[in-house]
């Protein structure tokens, strides 16, 4: 990735959040430094409370970092922007807008022409596999469906860099499978630059070009895996040996730092026992 241009740069990035009745503050992220390429896929896995969803938040403009910066090509992030799509776990799509119309949504904040958007809609509905569904609304629509009406809706107002929040957590094992296949045969048929989070390790390695590990709280950036996966071949990548490989060394950055979340976790719960007995 050496020689694509810098999209998304963060440099530093911090986060402390006040809490109520305390002088203290809670430190979610640390230090966060690292670079996402032009055209890239990189993953960020680690433990709950890593400050995953937090990160996500400030790439997004939805928050302001408390230290560090943030940068899309050079420029600092200073707030939301359509040159930033986001894709939540949950599908949050308009229930009283057809899936079309929901593509549409970001489209009309652009100023696009009706009959412009439609276009632009109908292609991305035939993108993610969607083609003739475009008068369903939300609630005729599964779990995978929603999904990728959610990313057909993110892709349309082409964004600089697609950000992805655990965007198949809620779904059932095969649905995540497909969708992840899905998503690969997008970026590879867009050339977006993706940056995704997730706790899941298979999901992980499956998907990125590089894996980014966190720390428990406060999130760092443990160490960055380069994925080396032939996707390209006739062999399912997920039975592969390399995958396999990949697997267990992600594993083995994470298994420390899941059983530190877990200590961490439990040490807060005694703590609140001690002070609601005082």
């Amino acid at each position: 990735m050496t020689s694509a241009a810098v999209k998304l740069a963060l440099a530093g990035v911090g986060k402390e959040f006040a809490i109520r009745g305390e002088q203290e503050k809670f430190t979610a992220l640390a230090d966060i430094t690292v670079d996402v390429h032009a055209g890239e896929f990189l993953v960020l896995v680690g433990p709950s409370g890593s400050g995953k969803s937090t990160l996500l938040d400030l790439l997004g403009g939805l928050g302001k970092p408390t230290s560090g910066q943030i940068l899309l090509d050079g420029a600092p992030v200073t707030g939301p922007g359509l040159d930033r799509g986001i894709v939540f776990q949950q599908y949050a799509l308009l229930p009283w807008r057809t899936a079309r119309a929901n593509i549409e949504f970001g489209l009309e904040a652009k100023g696009i022409r009706r009959r412009e958007r439609r276009g632009i809609a109908e292609h991305y509905l035939e993108l993610v596999g969607l083609a003739g569904f475009g008068e369903r609304y939300p609630h005729e629509l599964s779990g995978g469906m929603k999904q990728r009406v959610a990313i057909a809706r993110s892709l349309a107002f082409d964004p600089e860099v697609l950000l992805m929040d655990e965007p198949f957590a809620a779904l059932d094992a095969q649905t995540r499978e497909s969708l992840q296949d899905e998503l690969l045969r997008i970026w590879q048929a867009t050339g977006k630059t993706i940056l995704f989070i997730t706790h899941g390790i298979d999901e992980a390695v499956y998907l990125g070009q590089r894996v980014a590990v966190l720390t428990s709280r406060p999130g760092r950036i443990k160490a960055v895996v380069d994925i080396d996966l032939d996707r390209a071949g006739d062999l399912d990548v997920r039975s592969s040996e390399r995958f396999r490989e990949l697997r267990h060394h992600v594993w083995s950055l994470l298994h420390d730092e899941v059983a530190r979340a877990q200590d961490l976790e439990q040490a807060a719960l005694a703590a609140d026992r001690r002070n609601s007995h005082v």
